[in-house]
């Protein structure tokens, strides 16, 4: 099977370079900079270890044909050049699968390629890429789930299934994908509300007076707005949030707040803005995240001055 992965910033360099490891046919869709940062490999490490993995890069006007299997993995503002970049390596047989945060994209996708096609998929990894281009794993748990958007298997969706499986991540078909999509949706922006909001670790805020009892109720409401879109915080989802959000001393930021540190673009109306728009369309009050939301816009400002 061909996969082109699109992107190879922290996720698509980590799932992208266990793929490689694992014999697959995987291609990487860059820039031409990042091309030739990759031109000798591309460095990988996290707890236990330390690795440069060979890699095969292509950038957009160098696409000559289709692959099997796209795996997008870029940031939401990069989505609509990547789509225009992909278009000459989508074919009849082609799958798409989307690896981005948020829901919005698959609409987007969905007009542009056909429902048929793309799948639903999220990945947990936390990890970063480093100034000098290496990507660096700073849990040592990682996960890729997918699925088709009609929850209907087949044939094709075991295939990608099998062809994900190998060593460095879990790979698992859910069969209500967008279910695990809405979780991790409401997870992720629970962790920016939590860091950006209070600007330091989940360490920090839970060992300040009251840090604990915010980010329960940062949780609580952010699963408020899954929970009134038909899609309830599982149990196992739930745990995941106090797990990584409740961890005395934990040095955990959320990737959000990585980048508005760095001064860099980041998701911020993505994430917190689409989801503060689904919660008003809903009836449900957020004003934590509201809160969040209008501090990263304050930031922007003065930042662009």
């Amino acid at each position: 099977m061909k996969i082109l992965i699109v992107g190879a910033g922290a996720t698509g360099g980590y799932f992208g370079t266990r793929l490689a490891q694992a014999g697959r046919d995987v291609t990487f869709l860059v820039h031409p900079h990042r091309a030739g940062q990759l031109r000798s490999g591309l460095r990988v490490y996290g707890p236990g270890y330390d690795e440069t993995v060979p890699v095969r890069t292509v950038t957009a006007g160098q696409l000559d044909g289709s692959y099997d299997l796209v795996l997008l993995m870029v940031k939401a503002w990069s989505l609509d050049t990547a789509i225009e970049d992909i278009a000459p390596a989508v074919g009849t047989g082609t799958t798409i699968l989307p690896l981005l945060n948020g829901l919005a994209h698959l609409e987007t996708l969905n007009e542009r390629f056909g429902r048929d096609i793309v799948l639903g998929g999220i990945v947990r990894v936390v990890c970063t890429v480093t100034p000098e281009g290496a990507v660096f794993q700073m849990k040592p748990h990682a996960s890729l789930t997918f699925g088709a958007q009609d929850r209907q298997p087949t044939e094709r969706i075991a295939q990608i299934g099998r062809e994900l499986a190998v060593p460095g991540f879990r790979a698992e078909m859910a069969g209500d994908i967008l279910a695990s999509m809405w979780h991790k949706w409401a997870f992720i922006t629970a962790g920016g509300t939590i860091t950006c909001l209070m600007r330091g670790t989940i360490g920090n805020i839970i060992a300040a007076p009251g840090g604990k009892e915010f980010i329960l109720d940062v949780i609580e409401e952010t699963e408020r707005v899954a929970d009134a879109a038909g899609y309830a915080a599982s149990v196992a989802a739930h745990a995941a949030s106090l797990e990584m959000f409740t961890e005395e001393g934990s040095v955990f930021t959320s990737s959000l707040y990585r980048d508005v540190l760095a001064g860099s673009p980041h998701e911020g109306e993505h994430l917190l803005g689409q989801y503060v728009a689904v919660a008003e369309r809903l009836g449900v009050e957020v004003p934590l995240t509201r809160l969040a939301l209008t501090q990263l816009r304050v930031n922007d400002q003065a930042r662009l001055r």
